[in-house]
């Protein structure tokens, strides 16, 4: 039921969403020249690494002009990004992730593999045995992330400290507990947060 739901509603996603879907490929592709989207690895259900689809927020070769971590007032941001992040505009393209199965709706936000490879056994097999989301109990508590380690000398050093141990418990959580009427909860919430 919950793959149907995904399906269904990532296709409607991205018909509804077309129209800004250009507009906003339009705006990056203006502002630097860059490739619109950004694909990063992940991991995803059982370990296994996929490129997640993300509208690109950054300057070209990002990651190798910093950590994986982002602040508010990270230099490497376009201002375009900057305006996308702000309203989680960003994560626009992940419709795509859900409708290739890589991601559902509702799920545990994917990490990129050296975090991953921090997780003991048991985090590892609670966290990998369902797909990532889009959105999750641990994107509720920190609907915007970049604002909390904005001032960080050292931004992941300060999402491992301030951040990921929630994250990783609320994730935990999130499977221990998961089911449809949740889902439903959690989405709603998440609409709520990014609007207001």
């Amino acid at each position: 039921m919950k793959r149907l739901f995904d399906i269904f509603f990532s296709l409607l996603g991205l018909i509804l969403s077309f129209p800004i879907f250009l507009i906003i490929s339009f705006l990056i592709k203006i502002e630097d020249g860059g490739p619109i989207f950004y694909r990063g690895k992940r991991v995803g259900k059982e370990g296994k690494v996929f490129r997640i689809f993300k509208f690109r927020t950054m300057v070209r070769d990002a990651e190798n002009l910093g950590g994986p971590s982002t602040a508010a007032d990270d230099a490497r941001l376009t201002k375009i990004g900057r305006k996308l992040r702000r309203h989680n505009l960003d994560e626009l393209p992940q419709f795509i992730d859900v409708l290739r199965g890589k991601m559902s709706f509702v799920g545990p936000r994917p990490e990129v593999p050296q975090e991953v490879e921090t997780y003991d056994k048991e985090t590892k097999d609670i966290i990998l045995s369902v797909r990532p989301g889009i959105t999750d109990l641990a994107t509720l508590e920190n609907i915007h992330e970049e604002e909390i380690l904005k001032g960080s000398k050292d931004p992941h050093q300060a999402y491992r400290e301030l951040i990921k141990p929630k994250k990783i418990q609320l994730a935990k959580q999130y499977v221990k507990t998961r089911s449809f009427w949740l889902d439903i909860k959690i989405i709603l919430k998440t609409v709520k947060s990014a609007v207001f």
